[in-house]
């Protein structure tokens, strides 16, 4: 990955995994303009390193991101622009790469929009998430497309027009995390997780996630034809074959990446 100044954030590669930091722990990381502009890039870049076949996503301190910087609506980034919050929200489904949150404590607001973009979230036990801009004389309306694809109707309502905060163990339930573990342990878990991930066919990662992400919109008589024609596409790659080939001679797998 590139090494760029930022100033909110800070973005690391080691063994496949790109590891996206934010990082004003101070203020619980909230989301202003520069930062998510520094998100763009740096997700942009993990997209594009050919060693990084992971991204996982955090926040400093005892935060996640405690949502939109109210202070900040209008900041600056050294950086060129290259987007708002929308931009972000669809980064997500455009990185090829699969994405994992990891959750130290608050994830409220846009954050938790962040958290729900992500293929999977782990969070510790002790995490507090929630939907809280109904008591600001707000509404979650840049999260609420990907919370509705995570959470169901009556619940995501709740969620939005109470604004109450919920623990990890109910975030769960609603399917906002995929896994909860002890605080001391959420470390370690994530590493398991990326590292799990890593070793997987970056073409069949690439490819699976493009097509996951177009057949959502699709009618089902469009989704079906589109995703055979993709099957037949992953098939005809070297990935694909070397797989087919290590299960029958009964080893493990080297990817290409092609």
């Amino acid at each position: 990955m590139q090494e760029r100044a930022y100033e909110t954030i800070t973005a690391t590669a080691a063994d496949g995994v790109a590891t996206i930091t934010l990082n004003l722990p101070e203020r619980k990381n909230p989301l202003g303009p520069a930062m998510v502009n520094e998100l763009l890039y740096a997700l942009d870049d993990a997209k594009e390193a050919d060693d990084v076949r992971v991204i996982v996503l955090t926040g400093a301190g005892k935060a996640f991101s405690a949502g939109g910087d109210l202070k900040q609506m209008g900041g600056k980034s050294d950086l060129k622009p290259k987007g708002d919050f929308v931009d972000l929200m669809m980064r997500f489904t455009q990185l090829e790469k699969p994405t994992v949150a990891r959750v130290p404590g608050y994830a409220m607001g846009g954050g938790l929009g962040m958290v729900a973009g992500c293929d999977f979230a782990i969070a510790c036990e002790s995490a507090i998430l929630g939907t809280p801009e109904i008591k600001r004389g707000l509404f979650p309306m840049m999260i609420m497309t990907v919370l509705q694809q995570v959470v169901p109707r009556r619940e995501l309502m709740s969620m939005m027009l109470l604004g109450e905060k919920m623990d990890a163990a109910r975030a769960k339930e609603l399917g906002l995390l995929s896994h909860v573990v002890p605080d001391d342990e959420l470390d370690s878990a994530t590493a398991e997780l990326a590292s799990k991930l890593a070793s997987q066919s970056p073409t069949a990662m690439r490819m699976g996630l493009r097509a996951f992400h177009h057949q959502r919109e699709q009618a089902m008589a469009d989704a079906l034809p589109y995703l055979r024609d993709q099957l037949f596409a992953l098939l005809g790659t070297e990935d694909a074959r070397e797989g087919l080939s290590a299960f029958f001679q009964k080893r493990e797998p080297k990817w290409t990446g092609r």
